[in-house]
Order: C-alpha cells, then sequence, then structure tokens
C-alpha cells in the first residue's frame, strides 16, 4: 500500500496526470473555440452578427449553449433501444478523446528541473500512434451507427447508414495518405516522424524538411479524407439537414445531443493536429 501511495505521489505521476488533465480540457476548450468561430464567420458569409449578445463579442456564447444542454431535459423515443441509445454518445465522445492519446504537442521536458527525467508531452507515448489513431478513429462510426438504429426512427436510421458508407469509402484513401508517411519515414511513431522533419532539406537549405513537399499530393488527398471522416460540409451526408431533419442524433436531446457535438470537433482537433504532425513538422 505504501509502495502504490509513493507511486501516485510521485512527481512523474503527477505530471503525466497533469498531461492527460490539460489534454480534455484543451480539447473541450478548442470545441467551443472552433463553435465560436464557426458561428462568427458563417454569420459573416450570411450578412449576419453571429453571437454577440452573451459576453464581449459574444465570446461565452459556447459556455450559455452547455449550460442550456445541460439543463434541458433528456428525452428517448418511447420504442427506441435504451442501453444503445445512451451508449452511442460515449462511445462517439470516448473514441475521439482516445485518438488524440499518441499524439505529441511539444517536445519532451522536465518541467524547469521538477523532474527527474524528462517526458514527452502526451498523453501515450507509442511506437505504432499512426496506426493507433487509424484504427481507434474508424471505431468511432460505431457510434453514429447505433445512434441512427437504436433511435428507431428513419431519418436516424438514413443518416446511420450514411456514414457508415461515407467512413469506409473514405477509410482507404485516409490509410493510403498515412501509409506515405510511414514509408517516407520508416516509422510508425509520430514522435519519430516529427524528429525527422527536422533541420532543412539538403539541395533547398532554406526550405524545412517537412514532408508535405515531397507528399503534396497524400496531404490533399489525407485532408480531403480527414473532412469527410469528420463529417464536415461538403461531407455532411450523415446529418443533412436539408432532408433528414438532423440524421443520426435526431431523436437526441440534451447533453446527450451535446456528446456528438463535441465528439465531432474534438475529432476536427485531432485529424489537424495529425496532419501536423504528418505533414507540417509537429
Amino acid at each position: 500500500m505504501s509502495g502504490l501511495i509513493e507511486y501516485l505521489t510521485s512527481p512523474t505521476t503527477i505530471a503525466y496526470l497533469g498531461i492527460v488533465g490539460a489534454v480534455f480540457v484543451g480539447l473541450q476548450l478548442m470545441s467551443a473555440v472552433m463553435v465560436y468561430a464557426e458561428r462568427k464567420v458563417s454569420a459573416l458569409m450570411q450578412q449576419r452578427w453571429g453571437p454577440f449578445l452573451v459576453g464581449p463579442k459574444g465570446l461565452l456564447q459556447p459556455i450559455a449553449d452547455i449550460v442550456k444542454l445541460f439543463f434541458k431535459e433528456e428525452l428517448r423515443p418511447k420504442s427506441a433501444d435504451a442501453i444503445l441509445f445512451s451508449l452511442a454518445p460515449i462511445i462517439s465522445v470516448a473514441t475521439c478523446l482516445i485518438a488524440f492519446a499518441p499524439v505529441p504537442f511539444g517536445a519532451p521536458t522536465d518541467f524547469f528541473g521538477w523532474l527527474p527525467e524528462k517526458i514527452p508531452l502526451q498523453v501515450s507515448d507509442v511506437n505504432v500512434a499512426v496506426l493507433v489513431i487509424f484504427a481507434v478513429a474508424s471505431m468511432g462510426v460505431y457510434g453514429i451507427v447505433l445512434a441512427g438504429w437504436a433511435s428507431n426512427s428513419k431519418y436516424s436510421l438514413l443518416g446511420g447508414l450514411r456514414s457508415s458508407a461515407q467512413m469506409i469509402s473514405y477509410e482507404l484513401a485516409y490509410g493510403m495518405s498515412l501509409a506515405t508517411v510511414v514509408m517516407y519515414a520508416g516509422s510508425m511513431s509520430l514522435r519519430e516522424i516529427v524528429d525527422r522533419q527536422a533541420g532543412y532539406f539538403e539541395w533547398l537549405p532554406f526550405v524545412p524538411a517537412w514532408y508535405i513537399f515531397p507528399q503534396l499530393i497524400g496531404f490533399f488527398v489525407f485532408a480531403c479524407a480527414g473532412i469527410a471522416e469528420t463529417n464536415r460540409a461538403p461531407f455532411d451526408f450523415p446529418e443533412a439537414e436539408q432532408e433528414l431533419v438532423a440524421g443520426y442524433h435526431t431523436e437526441y436531446s440534451s447533453m446527450s445531443f451535446a456528446m456528438f457535438f463535441l465528439a465531432e470537433y474534438v475529432n476536427m482537433v485531432t485529424v489537424s493536429a495529425v496532419a501536423t504532425d504528418l505533414f507540417l513538422g509537429g
């Protein structure tokens, strides 16, 4: 028991717990910022004000939305499968958070000498990080499919089927774009891939040795497949408000509804972070 207490109170364990907490909170804050930015940009394109009442320039609107959804009534169709209906948003959020775990966001550090040795700034440093991200991200479709099937609604079911078809369709291109970088770098570790992009090209000493230059087509394919994997326009067929009301989450309300959107925006952050590590030097 004393050994367990000593381990839990060691500086290294506290540092890792701090990194996990920072990533967890940071992803949610990034999601809120992206929601605000998207609404502002959409308003600018449509000659509207967008969020402007809550806080300066409407900056506190995402917080107001979260509070509103938190206190809304949780509804479930009478004929829905209660267990799977509740499990679907949990799967979506869990997979998107786990997918970010192998992504490095900084160089190894000892926190200004506080730790006995340097630790990587990432939740989990695995040597097959690319494979882990690809596998876990692929699992996210189960949340959407289960949401569509468990709702016992035609609109939701069609949205779930569209999502599964879209994910399967673009995973091939997504995987091939990852494979090009893995073959070029000779490693599946994101940290090693980032390290090998340090410095400059020998033939052009002023150009950073980022993989986007020799793998420009791969970057374009990854960007397109990433947009499709996150169900963003113009690949937003699973939601399709113009024909399916809201798609797979039509029957959801309150925080269950919010969890699907949290998963969508966290997936956007993950895809952006992975693209930066693979093609833009990390």
